[in-house]
């Protein structure tokens, strides 16, 4: 059996964790380098970082904070935020991180994500989606941390990356975000049965069970979680945490 890919998203505000719902209201949940000292020990495969407000300041990725990251984990980086030209890409994967997200950027100018992958390999680039869910039917993609409505929609976006050459997709939903009442199933279904890279879903996992029912109904790649490997409880205490690798193949 093909191991199955379950990874920790986590988000950066200043220099900070946070943990946001519906991409709203973040709360502090720790300093990033104990966090990675934690998800160390529990031998985490892969780790998704993402700066929320790098592009929607308009400022590049704080390197110093990118380089004390890579320095302490043990495991894959995929990082996101700020990267808006070829030689920003240089410098973070210069600092050890082995991939990198783009969203707002591609959604501007989609020939970065080219250029990114011709010189360093599409498996290293990842093309970030944050998808809501109109009010009357349908979805629409978002960029800026889901604050700018670019009308495009998710499956055709998610074509146009490919065809650009990212080697991954994430897909977040921005409506479940931090809600823990389970993934968007139909938005997941829609991009994966449309595209042939690896698809990441993101955006409302609130058990290990969320988790093994997202992998079997959709034939997703991998699955990211923010709440739930931060909170415990019904008043989210911070406690970081990560679900029993058997227990999640064996589902």
């Amino acid at each position: 059996m093909v191991r199955r890919r379950v990874i920790p998203c986590l988000l950066l505000k200043d220099r900070g964790l946070v943990k946001t719902v519906k991409f709203k209201e973040p709360k502090y949940v720790g300093d990033p380098i104990n966090a990675i000292r934690i998800f160390n020990e529990k031998e985490v495969d892969e780790l998704v970082l993402l700066d929320i407000e790098a592009s929607r300041l308009n400022r590049e990725p704080n390197y110093e904070l990118i380089a004390e990251v890579a320095g302490e984990c043990f495991m894959p980086i995929c990082y996101g935020g700020g990267i808006k030209t070829l030689g920003h890409a240089e410098k973070v994967f210069s600092l050890g991180i082995e991939k990198i997200a783009i969203n707002t950027a591609a959604l501007d100018d989609l020939s970065l994500i080219r250029q990114i992958a011709d010189k360093f390999g599409s498996q290293s680039v990842v093309g970030s989606m944050d998808c809501r869910k109109g009010f009357w039917s349908g979805y629409s993609v978002y960029s800026e941390n889901g604050t700018k409505d670019t009308k495009r929609q998710p499956v055709e976006w998610a074509q146009e990356l490919e065809a650009a050459g990212v080697g991954e997709i994430f897909l977040n939903s921005v409506d479940r975000d931090g809600t823990q009442k389970g993934f968007d199933i139909s938005l997941v279904e829609s991009v994966v049965s449309q595209v042939h890279v690896p698809v990441i879903a993101c955006g409302g996992a609130g058990s290990t069970a969320d988790l093994i029912d997202l992998f079997d109904r959709t034939g997703v790649s991998a699955v990211a979680a923010g709440s739930l490997f931060v909170f415990h409880g019904k008043h989210r205490a911070v406690l970081i945490s990560y679900p029993d690798i058997n227990v999640l193949n064996a589902g």
